[in-house]
C-alpha cells in the first residue's frame, strides 16, 4: 500500500511540473482574443459592404 501511494506522490508530481497544457491554454486565449478582434472589424464592415451591393444593384439597369 505504501509503495503505490509512493508511485501516485510521483506521478502526480511529475504530472504537476508539465507546462505543455498551459501552452495550449494561452493559444487558446490568443486565439480567442484574435477571433473577437475579426469579428470586432468585420460586423461595421459587412454593413458598409451590403451598402456598396445595395447602390450597386439600384443603379443597374432593369431592377
Amino acid at each position: 500500500m505504501n509503495n503505490m501511494l509512493r508511485k501516485l506522490h510521483i506521478k502526480l508530481q511529475l504530472f504537476m511540473q508539465r507546462e505543455e497544457g498551459a501552452s495550449a491554454i494561452e493559444y487558446a486565449i490568443i486565439a480567442g482574443l484574435i477571433s473577437l478582434a475579426v469579428i470586432a472589424v468585420a460586423t461595421p464592415l459587412g454593413a458598409k459592404v451590403a451598402a456598396v451591393f445595395s447602390s450597386i444593384t439600384e443603379q443597374l439597369p432593369g431592377s
